[in-house]
């Protein structure tokens, strides 16, 4: 390979945690500037329209991350493997999973879309959402679904910068995005009086920019990593290697996204005001995962890359440093949400009523969010030493399996939003604990080989 460019980090050399956290600071505000995409939705339509209006918008989240999750999953192989062939020099691999991936997101996309179209009436009939919304949150999906190609791109696209360090650029082309979503949705809302349907296609807009952008960005880029349009193609080998690592990582997204869907059908239950606090409260979560988030995608790329490079100590390293990170960001941001939580939800929706019903899920939420980032850690960590459909497994019966239960046979005994909510941290616990011991035995063993290895070397010399 050529030598690092200006927007690359080499993650096999030198310091690590500087390079951490110069990878994971703009990977974090893209990822918060990204939630705002949805949280600028919501603020608009919970101060300047209808309060029903709110809660449209904040029915659709489970299920959009339902269509999405199988797509991100293989955009995190896609990050797995370019870090991995980066590590290794593998000039020829590294030209086919590019364009492997970029074929997919194409034609993936354009699928996705149509599907989207089609069942959207039937899956909020499924998740129960109340008769006064559901025209609204119809209209809201199907404007979202016609943008889903240029997410599914866009997510590709920064997939491929982000394995080799590039975390900047992605950053610079949100926060033009994001610009643009924050005027577009007080255009359309204010002076075009369109409610639901501004923010939608405010927020699509703003993906059509961001993918432009990233994709203008691959076109340029070093020749190692410049994407060839008319080079297109499926390597089947290499879509053999992103099938079998992303597969399983974007069905856990999926199974996430139905065990979550058939939580939000319970909170649906509760009636427009529930659904309004549970949206603006999960919109703050969110804030503060993508911070923790971050690092979780860093041990993905250092891992990867070192992985491929052979550097068995710097993968420890790397997960020890990114792990520590994690928690620190998780502690110290839900000690200062807890101290303002009141005032948060307020800048969403005023109704006490609604802000009510959100201060429930911050309480039971966010108390235990440090446990959902040493379980986001471990798995990235699995993931970047190519092992991901044994903690796919274990985070679906651990998660997916066991909140499913939780909703059928433990919250009929206590019908409440508080009961509802302890199976989150429970559930956390459950897969952290099982992918933890996983990646020590996995880690010990790699180094004992690696110790074996260095000592025949030094026998045959």
């Amino acid at each position: 390979m050529k030598k690092t460019g200006k927007y690359q980090i080499d993650m096999c050399h030198g310091p690590l945690l500087g390079k951490i956290v110069r990878f994971s600071v703009p990977l974090m505000l893209t990822n918060v500037l990204s939630l705002m995409f949805h949280a600028a939705d919501l603020i608009v339509v919970g101060r300047f329209a209808p309060g029903e209006a709110m809660a449209a918008v904040g029915a659709a989240p489970a299920f959009t991350m339902l269509m999405l999750n199988l797509f991100l999953g293989v955009s995190s192989a896609v990050n797995v493997l370019v870090a991995r062939y980066t590590g290794a020099k593998d000039k020829v691999n590294l030209f086919h999973t590019l364009h492997t991936s970029m074929a997919i997101a194409c034609i993936g996309g354009a699928a996705m879309a149509v599907f989207g179209l089609l069942i959207t009436k039937p899956a909020l009939h499924m998740m129960a959402v109340p008769v006064e919304i559901m025209d609204k949150a119809a209209l809201y999906l199907w404007i979202w679904c016609l943008g889903i190609p240029f997410m599914i791109l866009y997510s590709f696209g920064s997939a491929i910068l982000r394995s080799i360090g590039d975390t900047k650029r992605p950053l610079i082309y949100m926060v033009i995005a994001g610009v643009m979503n924050v005027v577009l949705n007080l255009f359309f809302v204010l002076a075009c009086n369109m409610d639901v349907a501004g923010v939608a296609i405010a927020t699509k807009l703003s993906n059509v920019l961001s993918a432009v952008l990233v994709l203008r960005a691959l076109k340029s880029c070093n020749p190692e990593y410049r994407i060839q349009w008319k080079k297109l193609h499926f390597h089947w080998p290499v879509l053999k290697e992103l099938l079998r690592i992303g597969l399983p990582a974007g069905v856990q997204g999926m199974l996430f996204s139905f065990s979550n869907i058939i939580i939000q059908s319970t909170i649906n239950s509760f009636g427009w005001q529930a659904i309004a606090g549970s949206t603006a409260a999960l919109s703050i979560e969110g804030m503060i995962h993508t911070t923790f988030s971050a690092f979780a995608l860093a041990v993905v790329s250092f891992v990867g890359q070192n992985h491929g490079a052979r550097q068995y100590k710097r993968i420890m390293r790397s997960i020890f440093i990114c792990l520590g990170c994690a928690i620190f960001m998780a502690l110290t941001l839900t000690g200062i949400c807890h101290l303002f939580k009141e005032s948060l939800l307020a800048i969403f929706n005023a109704d006490p009523e609604v802000i009510k019903w959100g201060l429930v899920r911050i309480n039971y939420q966010l108390t235990f969010y440090f446990l959902l980032a040493i379980m986001e850690i471990v798995g990235g960590a699995l993931r970047g030493l190519g092992y991901s459909l044994m903690p796919t497994i274990v985070t679906l019966l651990g998660a997916c399996a066991f909140r499913v239960f939780w909703v059928f046979a433990i919250f009929p005994l206590k019908p409440c939003m508080e009961s509802l909510m302890i199976s989150y941290p429970v559930s956390w616990v459950l897969v952290f604990a099982v992918n933890g011991t996983m990646l020590f035995m996995i880690c010990r063993r790699m180094l004992i080989n690696a110790s074996h290895r260095k000592f025949d070397d030094l026998q045959a010399k």
